[in-house]
């Protein structure tokens, strides 16, 4: 299951990385969930997993990869929200290198996932509902260059 192309995005809160103390504590993708579905990935893609990597302070996601026959594939995973994206290379931080995603990435949304597919990841923050954004967020995305929505959600600001 991909996103849907049709709609907003709605980014919700948390989607930067960023959190203000009295807005409370950030939602938290379940680990144990991101490596079951990673591990199910791999396993419909006949292939196997390779590197994996929690997320670590600024970065706003987990990376792994799937080995395969046709190579290995990128996998981003959103530290709080259930997003998955597909890169070409590991990056500390994205804005457009964003990879369609392979067929056995249904293995993510069935396990709760959203995957996101590159037009969606390359969308122009212009076409997305920012209105939860705040100054400070804005500050950091002016700061950073940062123009798509995948720049916004996989960052490594600090």
């Amino acid at each position: 299951m991909t996103s849907d192309k049709g709609a907003a995005f709605v980014l919700p809160r948390g989607a930067t990385g960023f959190f203000r103390l009295k807005d409370g504590p950030l939602p938290e993708v379940d680990q144990r969930m991101f490596r079951t579905a990673l591990y199910a990935a791999a396993r419909a893609a006949k292939g196997r997993v390779g590197q994996v990597e929690e997320q670590a302070y600024p970065r706003t996601f987990h990376t792994a990869t799937v080995i395969t026959g046709a190579g290995e594939h990128v996998v981003l995973c959103h530290v709080h929200h259930p997003w998955i994206a597909f890169a070409g290379e590991l990056r500390d931080w994205y804005t457009d290198e964003f990879l369609t995603p392979p067929p056995w990435a249904h293995a993510f949304a069935d396990l709760g996932f959203v995957v996101l597919d590159r037009a969606r990841l390359t969308t122009s923050l212009t076409d997305v509902d920012t209105s939860i954004l705040t100054p400070g967020e804005w500050r950091d995305i002016r700061l950073y260059g940062i123009t798509t929505l995948g720049g916004v959600l996989f960052n490594s600001w600090d």
